[in-house]
């Protein structure tokens, strides 16, 4: 690090909210620093998203590995190491937390790794790690602190019987059985992979569908599908009188008046986060929040003049990909590099198999709005290439106006459905309708041709089904 400490920005926060901003004004040639109190790349690159994402591609590849004889393959013996399982997907995360500490230093940006506060506007702190004591004055301070797993009241993780994400993670050991608190998307990817490496799963939701945000018909095809997998599901029940042994964990299942003793070896608790802020701010600073999150104006700017907010800290939704998006539009703001942007339409993603992948309005939030829409909807099951990988489970479901064919929402369930939601983004950020997304000639055959066969069946038009 430089001997100065006169900075332009100094970001708290080295997540997807945190380094995003932290490069972007080292791109627009500002002195930057950004303090991390773990490691560059935050939660979701160390403790969520990516080593997630290696963990179910491992059990998604075991599982097509011992279906081989539909692809007229013979495949014997197959097995699997959960240790190793677990090393791979620490490896990948270190990896990738490497690649952004290297985009620190292309970017020109200092990296300090502490526990940081905001002093004042125009200083920070650093109070916690080797570098406890300094003092960095800057023009701008952007809190991209995040959020942290919401914990069960009562309830402690031990990292052996009761655990969150993160302590799943860290984990080298499979369960014999687990019962999952909450069925987002955090609970619906661990129950998949647990499942699929043999582990007796019970996922419990308290709302009355899994993934309580995505489309009611998605999430009940994406329910009959995990009992097909042998996924125990409890929707409309809560947990409740939590009571933790040595070798095993019992709660009691409560729906409507009806309560059952359940007994798993390991407790998952996914039922959300809160926001990450305990110490970030110093008393004496009257930031504004809003039940507990940081309150910004449409230009990421808190109440106090040149403190900003970006990512998790300021909100739901929680996801990676939309803090990047806010750190990135508060920095280009508050540098006078054009208009920051908010946040409008945005896809949501669950990796679990099949994956689901939404952007807008469900049917159900249309009806609710009193719209005037059609629904067009094209299963896989009628897409030459999904029959021909094996995986024809799911449908893309599109949602339109009925006079204008302006794009209200997309929903799909299905192989690779999270890399097929972008075009409806792209789609409805450039306000296309469905007879656009209809003529646009897609290759064949690929699974993209679903998002334009839904298109089509929204218009009457579909030629496959």
């Amino acid at each position: 690090m430089a001997e100065s400490t006169e900075y332009d920005l100094v970001v708290i926060g080295g997540g997807p909210a945190g380094y995003a901003g932290a490069i972007r004004a080292g791109q627009l040639g500002k002195k930057v620093a950004c303090i991390e109190m773990e490691r560059a790349g935050g939660t979701c690159l160390n403790w969520g998203c990516i080593p997630t994402k290696a963990l179910l591609k491992s059990a998604e590849l075991f599982q097509k590995m011992k279906k081989a004889e539909v692809y007229g393959l013979s495949a014997k013996e197959i097995s699997f190491d959960i240790s190793k399982v677990m090393e791979r997907s620490r490896g990948v995360a270190g990896q990738m937390a490497k690649g952004i500490e290297f985009l620190f230093k292309k970017n020109k940006v200092d990296y300090l790794v502490g526990r940081a506060q905001v002093s004042a506007a125009g200083m920070v702190s650093i109070v916690e790690g080797e570098h406890k004591g300094k003092f960095l004055r800057t023009k701008n301070i952007l809190i991209a602190t995040g959020c942290k797993m919401r914990p069960i009241p009562g309830l402690e993780y031990d990292g052996v019987r009761v655990m969150t994400s993160r302590e799943a993670l860290a984990s080298k050991t499979l369960p014999q059985s687990v019962v999952i608190v909450g069925a987002g998307a955090i609970g619906v990817e661990f129950a998949y992979f647990y499942n699929a490496f043999g582990a007796k799963v019970t996922l419990v939701e308290m709302l009355p569908q899994i993934l309580p945000l995505e489309d009611e018909e998605v999430a009940r095809t994406l329910h009959r599908s995990f009992e097909k997998q042998g996924i125990v599901i409890h929707t409309g029940t809560k947990c409740e009188s939590f009571r933790v042994g040595k070798k095993s964990v019992k709660l009691d299942l409560v729906t409507g008046d009806k309560s059952t003793e359940f007994e798993a070896d390991v407790l998952l608790s996914a039922i959300g986060v809160v926001a990450n802020l305990e110490g970030v701010i110093a008393p004496n600073l009257r930031v504004e929040l809003d039940r507990n999150y940081v309150k910004v104006g449409d230009d990421y700017q808190t109440n106090v003049k040149g403190i900003y907010a970006a990512g998790d800290i300021i909100g739901p939704p929680w996801l990676a990909h939309i803090a990047t998006f806010e750190a990135v539009n508060a920095v280009n703001g508050m540098f006078g590099h054009g208009q920051p942007k908010r946040v409008k339409n945005f896809p949501g993603c669950t990796y679990c198999q099949p994956q689901v992948a939404s952007t807008g309005l469900t049917e159900k939030a249309a009806k609710a709005k009193g719209l005037s829409y059609k629904v067009g909807k094209f299963p896989f099951t009628a897409s030459g290439k999904a029959v021909a990988s094996a995986e024809s489970e799911g449908f893309v479901k599109v949602i339109s106006d009925a006079k204008t064919g302006e794009i209200y929402g997309a929903h799909i369930i299905g192989s690779e459905a999270t890399e097929l939601i972008a075009e409806y983004g792209l789609a409805m950020d450039l306000e296309a309708t469905v007879e656009d997304v209809h003529q646009s000639i897609h290759a064949h055959p690929t699974l993209s041709e679903a998002n334009m066969e839904a298109s089509a069946a929204a218009l009457g038009e579909a030629i496959h089904i």
